[in-house]
């Protein structure tokens, strides 16, 4: 599809019916409606617009610009348009859209993806808009073809009904009318006094599907004559090959070929058994001279005594240095984050079709515009002559949404190598674990300054990591050589005292990092709600209304909301949750979306055991609360089990230790905690709510056990049991 100037009509013919593009400029595409229309000669089927096709059936399917990977924008952005459609949920259904950033472009991106929790924060009023679009222009044909005056007709539950007149009509009865209707230009939309849909726990429309087996992920695309792939790596991040023996491979019965790649070797076989079986045959030696060969323990010592010098400002309020020298009382701590791979289900794989000088691609592309400008470039092909077939994704917590598209580059590699055919790349767990683009290690060293009072007249923290946008497409964000998202969540902090400074000390590795389920939040929370807790038990207050009384910012309406509803949540007393139990809180804010959570935690052979967790999410219009409390919850599993139990680690000499889920475990459902969500009710526009359950979980687990224990848990995972 091409990009439409608002001002021009064309017309494309697109499977069948009317279809309407948007196009117009990126701020605007949010707030205003469809702008150029595209009309197919099919008969039977109607698409208002670029999002919204009605069948004769009376089916409606919308087509979401965002990757469904378990978050939830099927249902959440079919919910906007069923409801200014007015249909029957029963009726909806959703699938990917194209690859066409012109179209379907990220309207905080500026181009297709999905990623920072972003996927309702920019559809809100774009998917509403469509849903307002097409239903005006069936209420139009119906008008004409009834006879009556529009406003003498009503929408409920999928009906267009005249009630003077007893006529009445599906959607899918009045598609070919209604391809004839005008386009409004700014479709005004419901207020919402009037929802009937958006705000209720609707059926997720992508459960039955992943239930009974009938979803379909890239795993599951079989073209005829297809050879599948298997990769081996270096063991080392920046080591090359210096030479193979592929002979051995080669004799396996199955395996067509071996080929040396940018990325390592590759094994093409006519099944998955044979590729694997091919790979493990391989015998390489690799060129270490530039790869990264230092440990985790010696970047740690290196990141820390970053973390000690100066490193340069991200934020500064007031006089730090005269707040400590005036100081009562000071206080110090650091803390240690490891890398951490993201270890979605599904590991990442794919299918590339080269054929009669074009490609289709199959994969679960979370940056589709990044992977069909890669794919291309690969191949020498214009881009049009590149598909790109957005599928399911078994999740990806940020493993999918590369700016390098380095997967999608390697498999367009392998068809390259392999000439005109069909071939599916799939990577196995260590290929993933072992591959790289982790949370950065982390290091944060934090100082706190009191008065006699017990108040905090000074707040310092300087954070040691790699940069993860610097040499990227989304440099662009870096402001004056800072990378914002390797320490966003410990600056614009609710709290007001009189004297703060944030610093970030750049460091540098061969192993690559990645945006990692809330980015840098994942690291800050911990550490800031953390430390916070003890300078208020040093200052003599109680967790909650300490925090509460720093909560002076005009900013902090919203953090105050979240914190009292979850104390109130758990009726708080203090830290003291009864025998042998206690309880810990905390706050944190990230992609505008504010949480809140209180945890209780009891000794279980020297390791926290977490009983409970009250969640308070403020995330503005709560449209489809059940999908709301579910990634709350999924957000303090994989933050909770992480906190507990994940490290990557490098061993002397650079290689990874972690492979597989023996090494690198995740949370059993024995140690999931009980749960409880409130979502405040709010008529803010909605914000993210695919990463923000899961900072604040953390740093409550680790206030808890020190109430109970008296041991802050200062490096992660938490101590003594981590990998047990």
């Amino acid at each position: 599809m091409t990009v439409h100037n608002p001002s021009r009509r064309r017309f494309l013919a697109l499977g069948s019916g009317l279809v309407i593009g948007l196009s117009l400029p990126l701020a605007a595409r949010a707030q205003s409606g469809a702008a150029a229309v595209i009309r197919g000669d099919a008969a039977g089927s109607f698409a208002p617009n670029a999002f919204v096709r009605i069948a004769p059936d009376d089916t409606v399917t919308v087509l979401i610009k965002h990757l469904e990977m378990g978050q939830g924008p099927y249902t959440g952005l079919t919910t906007l348009v069923a409801e200014e459609l007015d249909a029957d949920w029963a009726q909806m259904r959703a699938e990917a859209a194209p690859a066409d950033a012109a179209l379907y472009a990220n309207t905080l991106f500026g181009i297709q993806g999905t990623g920072g929790s972003t996927a309702m924060a920019n559809s809100y009023m774009q998917m509403r808009k469509a849903g307002a679009a097409a239903r005006a222009m069936l209420v139009a044909a119906a008008a004409r073809e009834w006879g009556v005056p529009e406003g003498e007709i009503t929408v409920a539950k999928g009906v267009i009904a005249h009630e003077p007149s007893g006529n009445s009509s599906g959607f899918g009865a009045l598609a070919e009318a209604a391809r004839d209707s005008a386009m409004p230009e700014d479709p005004a939309v419901k207020d919402p006094s009037a929802f009937t849909l958006i705000g209720t726990s609707v059926p997720r429309l992508d459960s039955a599907g992943k239930s009974d087996g009938t979803a379909r992920f890239s795993l599951d695309v079989y073209r005829d004559g297809m050879l599948t792939v298997a990769m081996l790596h270096p063991p080392k991040f920046g080591a090359t090959l210096r030479s193979a023996d592929t002979s051995a491979a080669l004799a396996i019965d199955g395996v067509e070929r071996v080929e040396e790649l940018p990325s390592g070797l590759a094994v093409y076989a006519r099944n998955t058994f044979a590729a694997f079986r091919g790979r493990a045959a391989l015998s390489a030696e690799w060129d270490d001279s530039a790869a990264e060969t230092r440990s985790t323990e010696q970047m740690v010592r290196e990141w820390t005594e970053a973390a000690r010098a100066p490193a340069k400002v991200a934020e500064a309020v007031g006089d730090v240095d005269a707040a400590f020298a005036a100081a009562a009382t000071t206080h110090e701590a650091e803390y240690v984050f490891p890398y951490l791979a993201h270890a979605p289900m599904e590991p990442l794989d794919g299918v590339l079709e080269l054929k009669e000088g074009g490609a289709e691609l199959w994969m679960g592309s979370q940056m589709q515009t990044i992977d069909h400008q890669t794919v291309a470039g690969v191949l020498g092909l214009d881009p049009a002559a590149v598909t790109i077939h957005t599928m399911l994704a078994g999740g990806s917590f940020g493993r999918r949404a590369q700016a390098s598209s380095q997967f999608a580059s390697e498999l367009a590699t392998i068809a390259k190598a392999g000439g005109d055919g069909a071939y599916k790349l799939v990577w196995t767990r260590e290929n993933d674990l072992r591959g790289g683009w982790y949370r950065p290690l982390t290091v944060h060293r934090l100082r706190g300054a009191l008065d006699a009072n017990g108040d905090i007249t000074g707040w310092e923290n300087t954070v040691a990591n790699q940069s993860i946008i610097a040499g990227t497409p989304f440099e662009a964000m870096m402001e004056d050589g800072l990378d914002p998202t390797s320490y966003e969540g410990s600056t614009k902090m609710p709290y007001a005292w009189p004297a703060s400074r944030v610093s970030w000390a750049r460091m540098e590795s061969k192993v690559p990092p990645l945006w990692w389920r809330s980015v840098g939040h994942t690291h800050t929370g911990y550490a800031t709600e953390t430390f916070l807790d003890e300078l208020l038990e040093i200052g003599g207050k109680d967790p909650v209304e300490g925090r509460l009384a720093l909560m002076t910012k005009d900013s902090a309406g919203r953090d105050r909301g979240v914190l009292e509803r979850a104390a109130d949540m758990a009726g708080w007393s203090g830290t003291s949750g009864g025998e042998g139990l206690r309880r810990g809180v905390a706050v944190h804010e990230s992609f505008n979306t504010y949480v809140a959570m209180v945890a209780e935690v009891s000794e279980r052979g020297g390791f926290p055991k977490v009983e409970r967790v009250w969640c308070a999410v403020d995330c503005g219009v709560a449209v489809n609360p059940d999908v709301i409390r579910a990634q709350m919850e999924g957000g303090i599993g994989f933050g909770l089990g992480t906190a507990m139990f994940n490290a990557i680690t490098l061993a002397e000499g650079g290689e990874v230790v972690q492979g597989n889920f023996d090494t690198y475990r995740m949370l059993r459902i024995s140690e999931m905690p009980h749960v409880e969500v409130s979502i405040i009710e709010s008529a803010e526009p909605p914000t993210g709510v695919g990463e923000p359950g899961v900072p604040p979980v953390a740093p409550a687990v680790g206030n808890a056990w020190r109430a109970l224990t008296g041991d802050m848990p200062r490096r992660l995972p938490f101590e003594p049991l981590r990998g047990v």
